[in-house]
């Protein structure tokens, strides 16, 4: 029984090392198969499904006169109710149709807004799928970045590769029958290096593949990817990102390649792709093209904060004097590498006060801010303005900042967006939070503007 129970223990060892063999050569298989896998297959938005149902019901078909006191009666009211179901129903059809049209009109003109662009390009490779055994290492969520040009229609992806170690190296699994255990057998380096390669090569192509064909709209006419990589600098033992693959690829261009029959590394290089000739060397590129910070709309901004006191009344402020406080409040509340806050020229009303910009090609991108030195409730005009903006200058986020309050329809509004808005309390306390005080007297600086207007 010893003999055969120790007979037992052997099999169970081989046959658990076996399956692990299994499991790591079917791991292996999967990762080469990435492009062609049938998870990365096609996603298209179909942009009519978005557009409404007419909202006005369907005419009801007449109630037929059955008992008439006379019979020649009946016949002609039956005819005259059927005419003017007809007549309403060929009315109704019309308005339909012409609805339906605005409608679609309207979304195509939104379908191509920075921000609709790029949520929908993100929800595309969100939702699409890894084989399982590399769901978690490939899992897309916070890392992919968008940046929209509608003049261009060119979208940049800022992409988060997996790194080296995220990868699994395993390729085989042997049963030692002298010390009846199992020992992992890794790939050699090379082996290694080659693969880690054609998987970057592979998950760029793929991402090029699938925003192209969800393209029903023609937002895009090209697409810049930005393969991104996190690692430790084996020279200072720092955490380090760097961008190790970029290209520019035409849709109309892209469109004409067989996916299934050619070999990544040479299609990339085909489309102009630049990276270093072994990409696990993690050696770091300028990307072919990034966020753009130039905009004509620009000052130079000036210090505001140190000049505060506890008698200072932001109601009563300069509005210009006000649009660089805050500029100079979220420079200090955004503070980190990377991170760099202008003001726009003067407006005095509307468009954008102030830009923030966050170079992190994952987590950053564009907020935009609006300063609203107020007096009085800000109404949901200000905040549908401000959502506007932030679709149109294609940023992530849109600050409204002022010295009064919302109003109820104003909050309701702005449930649900990017938005953040900002009263006079939280203006004061974000102020005393970097070291400044002032106060909020709406009262005083009413009756301020009234003198000087008289």
């Amino acid at each position: 029984m010893a003999k055969a129970q120790a007979l037992h223990d052997v099999w169970a060892v081989q046959e658990r090392a076996q399956e692990k063999t299994e499991e790591a050569k079917a791991s292996l298989e999967e990762i080469k198969n990435i492009l062609y896998s049938p998870s990365s297959s096609k996603s298209v938005l179909d942009w009519e499904k978005f557009v409404p149902k007419y909202p006005i019901p369907k005419p009801s078909y007449p109630q037929i006169v059955v008992c008439p006191p006379e019979p020649k009666q009946a016949a002609a009211e039956n005819i005259r109710l059927k005419n003017e179901y007809t007549a309403a129903l060929e009315k109704w059809e019309a308005s339909r149709i012409e609805y339906e049209k605005k409608e679609a009109a309207r979304l195509k003109t939104e379908s191509l807004l920075p921000n609709v662009v790029t949520h929908r390009c993100e929800r595309v490779l969100l939702l699409s799928k890894f084989p399982v055994s590399l769901q978690r290492v490939l899992n897309l969520e916070g890392k992919l970045n968008f940046e929209y040009v509608p003049g261009t229609k060119i979208l940049i992806v800022d992409y988060l590769l997996p790194a080296p170690k995220d990868l699994p190296r395993v390729k085989e699994v042997k049963y030692v029958q002298s010390r009846n255990e199992e020992v992992e057998v890794y790939l050699s380096d090379k082996e290694f290096s080659q693969i880690y390669d054609d998987v970057l090569y592979r998950l760029c192509l793929r991402t090029l593949y699938q925003l192209f064909e969800m393209d029903e709209a023609d937002a895009l006419s090209a697409i810049v990817f930005n393969g991104w990589v996190e690692s430790v600098d084996k020279a200072t033992g720092k955490d380090t990102k760097g961008c190790v693959i970029s290209v520019h690829a035409k849709k109309e261009e892209f469109q004409k390649i067989n996916l299934f029959k050619v070999d990544p590394k040479a299609c990339f290089k085909a489309l102009k792709g630049i990276g270093s000739s072994t990409l696990h060397s993690l050696t770091p590129i300028a990307p072919v093209l990034k966020i753009n910070r130039e905009d004509k709309r620009f000052v130079a901004s000036y210090a505001v904060a140190g000049q505060l006191d506890e008698r200072t009344n932001l109601a009563a402020m300069d509005w210009e004097d006000f649009e660089h406080l805050i500029r100079e409040l979220f420079e200090k509340e955004f503070s980190k590498p990377g991170c760099e806050v202008k003001v726009t020229q003067a407006s005095r009303d509307g468009g954008v006060d102030s830009v923030v910009f966050d170079s992190d090609p994952i987590h950053g991108g564009k907020t935009v801010i609006q300063a609203k030195r107020y007096t009085n409730t800000v109404g949901v005009a200000a905040v549908r303005e401000l959502y506007g903006t932030v679709l149109n200058e294609g940023a992530m986020k849109g600050i409204l900042v002022t010295t009064a309050d919302y109003g109820p329809d104003a909050y309701e509004f702005a449930k649900g967006k990017p938005l953040v808005l900002l009263n006079g309390a939280n203006l004061l306390h974000l102020l005393e939070k970097h070291g400044h005080k002032a106060k909020i007297d709406i009262q005083e600086a009413k009756r301020i503007f009234a003198e000087k207007e008289s």
